[in-house]
């Protein structure tokens, strides 16, 4: 097994699988230069919060409009997820059998064992108190995580976190961004409230969501077992693989 982390320019991967493929680093760094070759001749895919539709574009590039499509929101807010699906896929198609990628938060993972992943939601009392315990059959998996309170991500709404599980990090990542701009209003109970009305309408393209606004939280879907945690979970890696 190996453990590692793969740092080029915005994108900051912890990488644990148990293989280690030559040229996948290569193959992370031709994605990025694909998608920003495409930003050069198309800036609102960069600028844009709205979805948009694309013709003859890179894989990443479609990928990150199909998500965008069915979130609601800009092709931008779909980037570190699918970064991370994409990354996945390569190292299965690589025959590897334990594999999770944590682009800054947003991961996917296929895995042959049961994991347990913490939670970081800033300030809130249930960040790195509990965990979710990852069964294999369930896998592969996206799991992604917006905040309007950590992190330097646009979001419209005041959650400390919103977390989506779905078949793809891709998606997941654009939901996650989605709901978490409708945690608005003067109590943490309505922002709550707010966020798990907008998710009940991707049900169809999610399995679960949690979502945490200070001391309230509550959920749609089917989410993973929850467990206690006692592993400090650190700013940087918002969920932790132990």
């Amino acid at each position: 097994m190996i453990k590692k982390r793969i740092l080029i320019q915005e994108t900051n991967i912890l990488l644990t699988a148990n293989i280690e493929p030559p040229y996948l680093v290569s193959f992370i760094t031709k994605c990025r230069e694909e998608l920003k070759s495409y930003i050069r001749m198309n800036n609102e895919f960069q600028t844009s919060l709205e979805p948009l539709k694309v013709g003859e574009a890179p894989p990443i590039v479609k990928m990150m409009a199909e998500s965008a499509d069915i979130a609601g929101v800009g092709p931008m807010a779909a980037v570190a997820g699918t970064i991370s699906q994409l990354t996945l896929n390569f190292l299965l198609n690589q025959d590897a059998r334990y594999v999770i990628v944590d682009n800054g938060g947003d991961v996917a993972l296929k895995t042959n064992e049961d994991v347990i992943m913490g939670l970081y939601a800033g300030e809130s009392s249930l960040s790195g108190r509990i965990g979710f315990k990852i069964k294999s059959r369930k896998t592969p998996m996206g799991i992604c995580t917006s905040s309007g309170t950590v992190g330097h991500s646009i979001s419209f709404g005041q959650a400390d976190s919103v977390t989506v599980f779905a078949s793809s990090a891709s998606v997941a990542d654009a939901l996650a961004t989605s709901i978490a701009n409708h945690a608005t209003g003067n109590r943490e109970v309505e922002q709550v409230e707010n966020c798990l009305g907008k998710a009940e309408e991707f049900q169809d393209h999610l399995r679960g969501v949690l979502v945490v606004v200070g001391e309230s939280a509550g959920t749609v879907g089917k989410i993973p077992d929850l467990v206690e945690t006692n592993k400090k979970v650190v700013l940087g890696d918002l969920f932790d693989v132990y």
